[in-house]
């Protein structure tokens, strides 16, 4: 049994756990071993930390983004809403302008109509004068011919114009 290398290698490790024992290797060991512990649990905190700040600052970009994207469909739906506005008023002016313009020209049409009714009645009150003038002054002659003859040239002149 001492002869094997085995017991003796078996032997060496005991007395050289005992030593160990005997210096206190085991409490420095421990003492590592929490530190590290202590380290990684201390980072594993920061990093929950981390993370929870990081969740925090996505949503509340996600908040600030849909907040922006509504506001801009809001903007769109107002630019909509104000070019359908301006067009309608462009068009009620435009028919407005037309009517204005339309009721405009009926009107100089009718004066125009009026004026050259007035014109044709004023040519045909002087034809009708002049015609009865020549007519009376070479049938009727001398003071009656003068007094029916004024007399006529007024009565057309009156009913004619």
């Amino acid at each position: 049994m001492f002869a094997e290398p085995e017991t003796w290698v078996a032997i060496a490790f005991v007395i050289l756990m005992g030593v160990f024992a005997y210096v206190g290797v085991h409490r420095t060991l421990l003492k590592a071993l929490d530190h590290r512990s202590q380290r990684i649990k201390a980072e594993l905190d920061d990093a929950r930390r981390l993370k929870d700040e990081a969740a925090k600052v996505l949503g509340d970009y996600k908040a600030r983004r849909a907040s922006a994207e509504r506001e801009a469909e809001e903007i769109i739906a107002g630019a909509r809403a104000e070019a359908e506005r301006i067009a309608t008023e462009a068009k009620a002016k435009m028919e407005d302008f037309i009517a204005r313009r339309t009721n405009s020209a009926e009107s100089k049409i009718a004066m125009a109509e009026a004026q050259a009714l007035a014109d044709v009645r004023a040519a045909a009150a002087d034809a009708a004068v002049e015609a009865a003038s020549i007519i009376l002054s070479k049938s009727v002659k001398d003071k009656l011919a003068d007094d029916l003859l004024t007399k006529g040239i007024a009565e057309v002149r009156q009913k004619l114009n």
